[in-house]
């Protein structure tokens, strides 16, 4: 009697953990074919790694994983998407490791790909003979035939079951993230560049020396400077923030240091500058490349003695302040240019901080971008979303110039404008023309293994224009006045930034109600 699909157990496509679901299907193959050995293969980052087995040796060979580059016959049926019949002792890409030491050796190999809907292939499955002195394989047209035709049905199977196990990770994931987010932001992270950086501040923080953090713009050296000062004895006083590059150097000193009545045209009251607000707490100066040098003297006296002198008046006053500052200027070489104080940059580079760029820390991505994604729906109140394992591959990969911001506002683009669960590579916009040239490495951005499941394929796109900062910033800001039916003040707050600020970008980029 001819055997028929209907052979095959009912119940293999009734389960969808994986675990079950893998030896269901193995052993029905193994069992169909009338053999003791058989194999499951799943391709990930750095290779080919069983996943399930059958047999005396079942127990050695899970888990085993076969190296990429390396000849295997796993390897070579993943890779062309092809079946094939091989008899180890004779092929040259069978992998005699993944049989050291054991005392049953193959004779005949049947590989089959696993195969998903869309065409992807995420694995392997081998039906081994050992027989020796004849094959216990079937191999007539018609038992091989059946046999391709189980094998992708069961591919589908096993595909959404690794799939429904991904999205529980991805779930528990999430809520991991939501819990951070609800309390305080955490620096996201765990690459080797990335924990030095967190070492250093947390041994920076137990002392008063001034700190002087370098690196990229959109490295976040802000938040590095809150967590020195939130680890830090002066924790309950204020954290006080002055972009130096983003106010008029006319008005600076004022900010910096204050004013007496009568100073100038307007100064009709008293107001004590930062430094005097923040005593005993922290002064975080952004940008100090930018500095005017007219200010630069006042600044280091503030180091040096603790004291300040508001515009117009006549006595210092005693200030204790912490000063954190921070540029992505080359400090030395604007000393030999005549920019900046050479006494000044000592002052100030007692403590070194120097925050690694995005591409040297690749392997946080993935994590970054499920916790922007996480935070910002749920500041928004939005449902979750996630993205598909080709869009995730192409974030990993992208040039990001402008390191963590851009990624964030890039996932505040995303969520804007993705109305489904699901955030697809169609969604991404794609590089802007002023992309980094140096792309963060494939090899370097581990994926969960639901992308592992999928080939690897770089992102592809012409580079347009049309996709500026200013037009993602356009799209967010929209996004949050229409999620808050234009209550400004709502919106700023979801954005996490004030009211004014909210409004002067509203402005700059030219959104208004009417």
């Amino acid at each position: 009697m001819s055997p028929s699909i209907s052979d095959f157990p009912k119940a293999l496509f009734e389960v969808l953990e994986t675990d079950k679901l893998q030896r269901r299907f193995l052993e029905a193959l193994v069992e169909f074919q009338n053999v003791e050995r058989g194999s499951l293969w799943i391709k990930r980052p750095d290779g080919y790694q069983c996943i399930e087995a059958t047999g005396d040796e079942a127990d050695r060979l899970v888990g085993f994983l076969v190296p990429r580059g390396k000849p295997s016959i796993v390897g070579w049926v993943i890779e062309n998407g092809q079946m094939t019949i091989a008899e180890p002792g004779k092929d040259k890409r069978h992998f005699k490791e993944a049989e050291s030491g054991m005392d049953v050796k193959s004779t005949l190999i049947l590989c089959y790909p696993l195969v998903l809907k869309d065409g992807d292939v995420y694995g392997a499955v081998e039906i081994i003979d050992t027989a020796h002195g004849g094959s216990r394989l079937n191999l007539s047209k018609e038992y091989l035939e059946l046999l391709e035709e189980f094998v992708a049905i069961g591919s589908i199977a096993l595909g959404n079951a690794l799939a429904f196990a991904d999205q529980k990770k991805e779930t528990q994931k999430l809520k991991r993230i939501i819990g951070e987010f609800r309390g305080e932001t955490p620096l996201v992270g765990k690459s080797p560049a990335f924990k030095t950086a967190l070492e250093a501040a947390a041994n920076y923080a137990r002392t008063d020396f001034p700190v002087l953090i370098t690196g990229e713009s959109g490295t976040g050296k802000e938040l590095f400077a809150r967590e020195i000062h939130r680890l830090s004895p002066r924790k309950d006083k204020p954290f006080l923030v002055q972009n130096v590059s983003a106010i008029p150097d006319t008005l600076l000193e004022s900010e910096l240091f204050g004013y007496k009545k009568g100073a100038f045209t307007g100064a009709d009251r008293d107001k004590i500058g930062l430094f005097e607000a923040a005593d005993g707490g922290t002064v975080f100066l952004d940008e100090i490349g930018d500095m005017p040098l007219s200010l630069q003297a006042r600044i280091l006296r503030v180091l040096q003695e603790n004291e300040i002198k508001p515009l117009g008046g006549s006595e210092t006053r005693r200030v204790d302040v912490r000063v954190i500052s921070a540029t992505n200027c080359d400090l030395p070489r604007a000393i030999t240019a005549g920019t900046f104080r050479e006494d000044l940059f000592y002052r100030l580079n007692v403590l070194p901080l120097r925050l690694p760029a995005l591409r040297e820390r690749a392997e946080d991505i993935p994590e970054l971008l499920d916790y922007f994604l996480a935070r910002d729906a749920a500041r928004l109140g939005l449902a979750q979303k996630s993205f598909s394992p080709k869009a995730r591959r192409t974030l990993c990969q992208r040039p990001l110039p402008g390191n963590v911001r851009e990624m964030e506002n890039l996932v505040r683009y995303l969520l804007a404008t993705v109305s489904g669960p699901v955030i697809e590579d169609d969604d991404i916009p794609p590089p802007s023309a002023h992309g980094d040239p140096r792309p963060t490495s494939p090899a370097a951005c581990p994926a969960p293994d639901q992308d592992a499941a999928q080939d690897a394929a770089p992102a592809a796109g012409p580079d347009l224009t049309a996709y500026t900062w200013d037009a993602l910033e356009h799209a967010y800001a929209l996004a949050l006045l229409e999620k808050f039916k234009w209550n400004v003040t709502k919106a700023a707050k979801a954005a996490g930034v004030n009211r004014s600020t909210f409004d002067s970008r509203l402005r700059k980029l030219g959104i208004n109600k009417e």
